[in-house]
């Protein structure tokens, strides 16, 4: 019987083999980093267990969410230092609003990306969803919630006919999404009519979903403890399931550590809010539907599959997962969520016209997934990416609005932070390779 040996950066630890076999046996590549349960670490040495792991996961290329988290922190001291009024509680205000829309949208491409696909159909779905909404609504007296719904599923069925070329008949996706932008966005044209733009009342339930504030300080101040405790009972009771069972869990410490710091990024964001007019209702949307699909990817078998697709589709096919079905679903969600984000797009700025879904909405959405950690090549990423990303691409936005720049050098500095997400990926999963964790 063997033991098991242990590889680090300098190669076999000095126990060797104690069956007197090659300490080799298990080659490696030669700057491979041992894998250690973070929980295991963190519970043996306390507070430099994380410092330990910290450092390596940054020597592994599992950088994580780092690079962006830096990124905004930088982003917002340099407008803040340029005008006093980024930081202001308006501005923010209008920056959790403007998240909304465009952040939906990128929440549905990062379930594409995280198949290692792309959807490049997404913005022409949206402006076709305001459309229909707008059209049944307004011209036709379809109630509003039935028009809302007729919307949603527009972009449901309009994604799974993407799903459906490119899983069953094998058109790459490229192809099948890029024909959608094109012939969509002529439907919405045939849709809007002669009149190109309709005006959504400002008394209806859809205008509502943006200009609705929950004025009330307690509002505010209740969602962030709501938050903070669920959050910390949801770890609470990981932690202890997995110790039930005998496998390495997060200390009790740790949880209050990481509890404490989410409340206080909370309960910062709800006293600025309450400065201004309070919670607005569509931060309040976003943020629960990036709860829910959180929820589905890291917690679900469907999630999960999804997951397995993007990582090797061959080892996912053998495992037993229907390929054809998940890609369809995927691309399904996909345009449910691009449908979702046209909608809150056409509840914010009162209207749905023939220049809904174009402009850069579609490469926003995607950079927003890329920007905020979701890799490229599939089988990496998280939902909260589209909200990382996108407070990246509104900060950006908004502090150059603020400064009075042209939207011209908006669009390079956004397609700069692009490129620099894609260069730090592309180099994390070539450090984890050569670490051998790739």
């Amino acid at each position: 019987m063997t033991t098991n040996v242990h590889q680090t950066n300098d190669g076999p630890s000095n126990g060797g083999n104690k069956a007197g076999g090659p300490a080799d046996a298990n080659p490696v590549a030669k700057d491979a980093v041992t894998v250690v349960d973070p929980r295991l670490l963190v519970r043996q040495e306390g507070f430099k267990g994380y410092l330990t792991e910290f450092g390596r996961k940054m020597r592994s290329g599992e950088l994580g969410v780092v690079p962006v988290i830096v990124g905004i922190a930088i982003i917002w001291a340099v407008f803040q230092w340029k005008d006093s009024a980024f930081l202001s509680p308006k501005n923010l205000s209008d920056l959790s609003i403007l998240l909304g829309g465009t952040g939906m949208i990128s929440v549905g491409i990062v379930f594409v990306l995280l198949l290692g696909e792309i959807d490049l159909s997404v913005g022409s779905v949206s402006g076709l969803a305001a459309a229909t909404l707008a059209v049944l609504n307004v011209n036709h007296g379809v109630p509003e919630g039935i028009a809302v719904i007729a919307a949603l599923a527009s972009g449901a069925a309009l994604g799974a006919v993407h799903g459906f070329f490119f899983a069953k008949i094998g058109v790459p996706a490229f192809v099948v999404t890029l024909a959608g932008l094109l012939a969509w966005n002529g439907l919405m044209l045939q849709v809007l009519g002669t009149t190109g733009t309709i005006s959504i009342a400002d008394d209806s339930f859809v205008r509502d979903l943006t200009a609705h504030y929950f004025s009330q300080l307690i509002a505010a101040y209740g969602v962030a403890a709501l938050a903070t405790a669920a959050f910390f009972l949801v770890q609470f009771l990981d932690s202890r399931r997995r110790k039930a069972v005998g496998i390495p869990s997060r200390p009790l410490s740790e949880i209050l550590v990481r509890t404490a710091v989410l409340a206080v990024i909370l309960f910062t964001a709800a006293w600025r809010l309450n400065q201004y007019k309070g919670l607005p209702l569509a931060l309040v949307i976003f943020v629960a539907v990036l709860v829910i699909l959180d929820f589905v990817v890291r917690r679900t078998s469907y999630g999960r599959k999804v997951i397995a697709l993007g990582g090797s589709v061959e080892a996912a096919r053998r495992a037993g997962i229907n390929v054809v079905a998940i890609r369809i679903s995927v691309y399904s969600l996909a345009g449910l969520m691009a449908a979702t984000g046209g909608i809150m797009i056409a509840s914010r700025i009162g209207s749905a016209s023939q220049q809904a879904g174009t402009g850069n909405l579609l490469m926003e959405a995607i950079a927003a997934a890329v920007i905020g950690g979701t890799s490229l090549f599939g089988g990496r990423g998280s939902v909260w990416s589209a909200l990382l990303g996108m407070l990246v691409i509104g900060s950006i936005s908004s502090g150059m609005n603020l400064l009075g720049v042209a939207n011209s050098v908006q669009y390079m500095i956004t397609g700069g932070v692009l490129l620099a997400a894609v260069v730090i990926d592309s180099v994390s999963r070539r450090t984890q390779r050569t670490a051998g964790r790739g």
